[in-house]
């Protein structure tokens, strides 16, 4: 893991925030990765932050590609809900749709900041309702940086007190 290090971080990162349906096992390789990277400078405690920074940039700019499949679709995804659908998919995402027209950047911020099934219906509801690209990237990173740098710094103490624990040199 070392050996591919950051840029790994980032590629697997970007690679499982930009696609639903292949499970790529981002949480873990961000929770090893900041237990056994070293910082770019300064002392050892800056690793994880170092690692939160680069897996948050790959997994807002993956995102982008949930963000532009809502956008592209929004119609269709619109029109359908709407068009006397009442089942329990429909009416979350309407749902979701007047969250994110009321209150969008506090939606997106605290479903892309904490682990939850919901941030790729909420990706595709914000291309769908227009919400701006920037705005969503920075909102998204800001988010996706808290969760990252938190995985990571659970697995610089976590883990590599583990690793200790059982006579790994880390």
């Amino acid at each position: 893991m070392a050996k591919y290090g950051y840029w790994g971080g980032f590629i697997v990162s970007a690679l499982g925030c930009g696609s639903m349906f292949i499970p790529i096992p981002m949480a873990a390789l961000q929770f090893a990765l900041g237990a056994i990277l070293l910082p770019w400078f300064g002392p050892l405690w800056l690793g994880p932050l170092c690692v939160g920074l680069v897996c948050s940039i790959g997994e807002a700019i993956g995102s982008l590609s949930m963000y532009a499949a809502g956008h592209s679709g929004a119609t269709h995804l619109f029109d359908r809900a709407t068009k006397g659908h009442s089942g329990r998919t429909q009416k979350f995402y309407l749902w979701l749709m007047r969250m994110m027209e009321r209150r969008g950047p506090l939606v997106l911020f605290f479903l892309s900041a904490t682990m939850n099934p919901f941030y790729f219906p909420a990706a595709l509801t914000c291309g769908a309702v227009r919400f701006g690209v920037k705005k969503y990237f920075l909102v998204t990173l800001v988010g996706k940086f808290v969760k990252c740098t938190a995985i990571a710094y659970a697995g610089f103490f976590g883990f590599r007190s583990f690793l200790a624990w059982i006579g790994v040199p880390v």
